[in-house]
């Protein structure tokens, strides 16, 4: 009998099966629907092809354009269709990298001397097709390291070359389909026949390996579908979310402003956008005091030793500015603010009693992004973080966690917005990472735990973590849905090491605390982006700029509409009063334009009635409120913060 090995299901069944059978094998004993559906598998944290063998036991995930692994896998082997493409209407062309990304894929590409358009994607795409219907089969090689750079050599291409040199001896692997081969790890589709639908979205230019000093190549973005059907879907999306972009309707809802004066990425928080900023800010700051954070201030500056101290100086050196010379000494922009907190508990000598100690602070920090990266306020050189470091002794640790997602879920279910957990652990083989590996260990498996218990629906990124630890990842979707990393809790043990941080415990000897690193929004910038698009710019009443728009019908009844203004703004509603000498019917199609959330109308019946003719943003009339009782009603939908249907 051969040899078994044993295959742990997602549901947690366990099945025997001999040793090198393949993933599609596996596939057809469950269904062969799901075999006809299947792009790869993922065994354990691994990707892989359904024709490799596995020898070894482990847990499997049948990976379907569903699911994440899947939609990699497609686009991974949508890049190499891409390139066998280029390869045939540009034999001369030479290829540096082709990943899959979060919507699509790419692949960098010496054209040489030639010059590609928007008219030349609309022909890859012909030949990406055509290729697609040969259902070449991804065929996987192991070769040597010097068969593979004579490989490259025979084509001239220094890139591939570049790439190689840099690679073990016995770990190289060649994929072939049709008439392209490429040097790739996997995993691929069965066959290329699977892509039924492509569309090649832009051009943009890319230094290799991001060397200002290199030649640019140019990077061609894509995307790719098993149906025509939902190439159309994702069309609609794209226009969707062109309406939707937070650089538009930030301009014209007068939100923020970029002035080349005062520098590229450094958004400027015009009074509109302030608004939400400090409502936003205002919303955490309570949640975190009824958690008993403390809240701090710190510098925008910091000496170089601090950051040498963290390790932040210098594993992030290349997103960092230069540092500062004064007298003496180097100071650096802050890049982070966890070094000025660390600092702030060294202070002075904690017990154990004064544990947990949260300090929180909405601090600005610097990063150095190229002038190509930057976009609006979702990519920016100055940004102000949420940040929040708790110090907590290894028995508080689990409770801290529980805290810290009760309060990311709370955030982000205030918004309406539907998370997707991801635990981000390290590779081992990536050198960038910090402290001994038995905490790394132990922090894993607490974080690990804690999702268990908590009932967390995650999945776990291998290679994902921060330098110094593990972390958990909160990945919202928004109205239309676009996934966004955005909150995340991480647990550290590096830098209580670094920087020598004690507690006295109840024994009377010093310890060690553990530090939470946690940050529900991550940038202000940022989150106020994403905001934006998820709600077309048409905000909760409790955010909105301005909550009412009061609109006489003529001059008659101006008293009154300001009358009105006046008993709100007692009960801090943000209002206006439209006195300007328009038709009705003009103030109203402003107003909607302005995505005003009430317009209340007044005229000779309101006045004597007390009452307000009451209108809703995308909604038109509602009727005739008491003014009373609108007021009642709009001070309620404000202090629960409901948010409308996107």
């Amino acid at each position: 009998m051969p040899e078994q090995i044993a295959i742990t299901f997602p549901d947690g069944t366990e099945k025997k099966f001999p040793k090198g059978t393949t993933g599609r094998e596996i596939a057809e004993s469950i269904s062969m629907g799901l075999a006809r559906e299947a792009l790869s598998i993922t065994l354990d944290d691994e990707i892989m092809d359904l024709s490799r063998p596995i020898r070894e036991s482990g847990t499997i995930t049948i990976n379907t354009w569903d699911s994440e692994d899947g939609k990699y896998t497609f686009w991974h082997s949508s890049a190499h269709l891409l390139a066998e493409a280029v390869q045939e209407l540009y034999p001369d062309a030479k290829f540096g990298i082709g990943p899959p990304i979060e919507k699509g894929f790419y692949y960098d590409i010496d054209f040489g001397d030639q010059t590609i358009n928007q008219d030349d994607l609309d022909k890859i795409e012909d030949k990406i097709i055509e290729l697609a219907r040969n259902k070449s089969v991804f065929k996987r090689k192991h070769v040597s390291k010097q068969e593979a750079l004579e490989f490259y050599k025979g084509r001239d291409n220094e890139y591939k070359i570049d790439l190689i040199e840099e690679l073990e001896d016995g770990d190289i692997t060649f994929y072939t389909q049709g008439h392209f081969t490429d040097l790739c790890r996997g995993p691929h589709i069965p066959n290329t026949g699977r892509v039924k639908a492509v569309k090649l979205t832009s051009l943009a230019g890319a230094y290799w390996r991001g060397d200002v000093d290199s030649k640019q190549l140019t990077r061609i973005y894509g995307i790719t579908f098993p149906k025509q059907k939902l190439l159309k879907q994702y069309l609609k999306q794209v226009e969707e979310a062109k309406k939707r972009d937070h650089k538009k309707l930030g301009k014209e809802l007068e939100l923020y402003m970029i002035d080349s004066m005062i520098g590229q990425g450094l958004p400027v928080w015009l009074p509109n956008g302030t608004i939400i900023r400090r409502e936003l800010e205002a919303f955490l700051r309570d949640e975190q005091k009824k958690r008993g954070y403390q809240e701090v201030i710190t510098p925008h500056i910091g000496n170089l030793d601090l950051y040498r101290t963290s390790g932040h100086f210098p594993y992030y050196r290349e997103s960092q500015y230069n540092p500062i010379q004064v007298e003496d000494e180097e100071y650096l922009l802050k890049p982070m603010n966890c070094p000025h907190h660390h600092r702030i508990y060294s202070n002075k000598l904690h017990s154990y009693r004064d544990l947990p100690l949260r300090l929180a602070e909405f601090g600005t920090v610097y990063r150095f992004e190229q002038s190509g990266e930057l976009s609006g306020m979702s990519r920016v050189r100055g940004f102000t973080q949420d940040d929040a470091h708790i110090y907590c002794t290894h028995d508080q640790l689990k409770d801290e966690i529980k805290n810290c997602i009760d309060l990311t879920e709370l955030v982000f279910g205030t918004f309406d917005m539907p998370v997707d957990i991801r635990l981000s652990f390290r590779d081992d083989n990536d050198e960038k990472y910090g402290g001994k590996t038995d905490y790394w260990d132990r922090a894993e498996q607490e974080i690990r735990e804690v999702a268990d218990e908590e009932g967390l629906d995650y999945t776990i990124g291998r290679g994902e973590a921060s330098f110094y630890g593990p972390k958990i990842d909160f990945i919202i979707r928004d109205a239309i849905g676009r996934k966004w990393q955005l909150g995340t809790i991480q647990v550290d043990y590096v830098m209580p090491e670094r920087f020598d941080l004690t507690y006295v415990g109840s024994d009377n000897e010093r310890h060690r605390p553990v530090i939470i690193h946690r940050a529900p929004f991550g940038s202000m910038e940022r989150f106020t982006s994403i905001l934006i698009e998820h709600f077309a710019g048409d905000f909760p009443v409790w955010l909105a700029p301005q909550q009412v728009q009061i609109i006489p019908v003529s001059d008659d009844f101006n008293d009154y509409a300001f009358e009105c203004a006046s008993r709100l703004e007692d009960h801090n509603v943000r209002v206006k009063v439209d006195t300007r000498s328009e038709q009705i019917g003009g103030k109203i199609r402003d107003a909607e334009t302005s995505k005003i959330p009430y317009m209340l109308i007044v005229g000779s019946e309101e006045e004597s009635a007390g009452t307000v003719s009451v209108r809703r943003h995308k909604e038109g009339d509602i009727g005739t409120f008491d003014f009373s009782k609108f007021i009642s009603n709009l001070t309620t939908e404000i202090d629960q913060k409901e948010v409308p249907k996107h």
